[in-house]
Formats: C-alpha cells, sequence, structure tokens
C-alpha cells in the first residue's frame, strides 16, 4: 500500500477545439506531453444519501473536501485502485491517497475490513468516512485525460480532461466505461496545476485565445444533472 501527498492550486478553463489546438501549439519547446499518452480516469465518488459533501462543496465554502476511489482505467477487483481524500481551503488544495487492491478498497469504505496496512493518510481516510457516517458510492465519472508538464518547473503541469461522462448505475471500478456527458462536442476542461502563479507566457495565451477561467467541479457538474432529472428536465 502506497501513499501520496500533493499541495497544489488548481485552475480550470473551458476550452473549446480551436482552443486547445493554440494551448498545444504554445506548449511546444515549453512543455512535455506524458510519455504514456492519453489514459481515461475513472473515478466512484463517495457521498451521503442525501448528497451532504457535493452540496457542501457547490457553496463554494472556504474549506470542502470530497472522497473518490481512482482507477487509470477499467480496473479488475484485485488491481490496485487509489482512495484519495480532497481538501480544499481558501483556493489550495490538499489530496492526500493510499493505493491498495480494489477489493480492499471496497470493503473497508463499506465498514466491512480495516485497511491492509496502517498509515497517517489511512487513519486521516477512516475519520472522515466515520464522520459523514453514511457513505457510498454515489457517482460514476470517467473522462480522457491529456497530462503535460513543464520541462523547467517539475511543480507545474497542465491536464486537457475531455469525453467527461458520469452514471448513477453500476457504481464499480471493474464496471465498464462510459455514462452521460458532461461537456458539448469539441470541448475540453483544461487545468492549470501549480504551487506557484500561473507562468506569464500562458498568461499571454489565454488571453489571446480569449480563454476565461471558470468554476468547473466535475462531481458538481454530474450532481446537477441528478437533480435536473428528478425534476424531469432532459437537455438537449
Amino acid at each position: 500500500m502506497t501513499n501520496d501527498i500533493f499541495k497544489r492550486r488548481e485552475i480550470k478553463f473551458l476550452v473549446d477545439s480551436r482552443q486547445r489546438a493554440l494551448l498545444e501549439q504554445a506548449f511546444l519547446g515549453r512543455m512535455l506531453p506524458d510519455p504514456h499518452g492519453e489514459s481515461t480516469v475513472c473515478n466512484i465518488y463517495y457521498d451521503t444519501p442525501d448528497f451532504r459533501l457535493v452540496r457542501a462543496s457547490l457553496e463554494k465554502p472556504v474549506y470542502k473536501e470530497k472522497l473518490r476511489m481512482r482507477s487509470y482505467g477499467r480496473a479488475l477487483e484485485s488491481e490496485p485502485v487509489f482512495l484519495e481524500l480532497k481538501k480544499k481551503y481558501d483556493g489550495v488544495v490538499y489530496k492526500r491517497r493510499i493505493s491498495l487492491p480494489q477489493w480492499d478498497a471496497v470493503l473497508f469504505m463499506a465498514g466491512a475490513a480495516p485497511l491492509p496496512q496502517p498509515s497517517q493518510i489511512g487513519r486521516e481516510l477512516d475519520y472522515c468516512r466515520r464522520f459523514y457516517g453514511d457513505l457510498r458510492p454515489a457517482v460514476y465519472l470517467c473522462y480522457d485525460r491529456s497530462p503535460w508538464y513543464s520541462s523547467e518547473d517539475p511543480g507545474f503541469r497542465a491536464t486537457f480532461d475531455k469525453n467527461i461522462r458520469w452514471r448513477r448505475d453500476s457504481l464499480r471500478l471493474s464496471a465498464g466505461i462510459g455514462g452521460e456527458s458532461l461537456l458539448l462536442p469539441g470541448q475540453s476542461l483544461f487545468e492549470v496545476k501549480t504551487a506557484e502563479a500561473i507562468p506569464l507566457w500562458l498568461v499571454e495565451v489565454l488571453d489571446k485565445a480569449g480563454i476565461r477561467q471558470t468554476s468547473f467541479s466535475k462531481y458538481g457538474e454530474a450532481y446537477k444533472s441528478i437533480l435536473l432529472e428528478r425534476k424531469g428536465v432532459t437537455c438537449a
């Protein structure tokens, strides 16, 4: 079981295919594409039956948190996945995660078994699970991600997420990939992840391409779609 800790700012932009092409052109000589290429990120978001965590997040408090299980592509029950506790305080994101076999993660989240190995992050996950009391799989969410890394600053990276899809059935990472789309055709969620300010060259590209910062939570947007379905509203 491995442990990871991340601290950074995450700045989001919705871009169309033309704007994405301009950004990727500007990356040449400054950013390096991930050597593994595009990957499909799959998540199970845990929440209470009344969606307490996502409702609190959408109110934009100073502090908010999310708990999810993540894999890169479909994961078999015996394959490793990540349990992640993502916290955001005053605009800074703190992500703490452990890696363990999917069946161990599922049993732990169901309160049926402890984590295979004790750790500080494991205790934080356990506290969060106990604090909310009735956490269960709420939404499956996946997307195709293309990461880029700075050739000069290891703390600066950017990602493009397209084909963002969600569903409320088959809430397992071992199930097939797919669901209802959250973005328009050709759209991508562009995200800058950095411990410092956005570099000037990127600020200039964003301004030239007419790209504006946005507030976009994938799980939050999926929850809004759930509310619309409950009201009998369909989106074209």
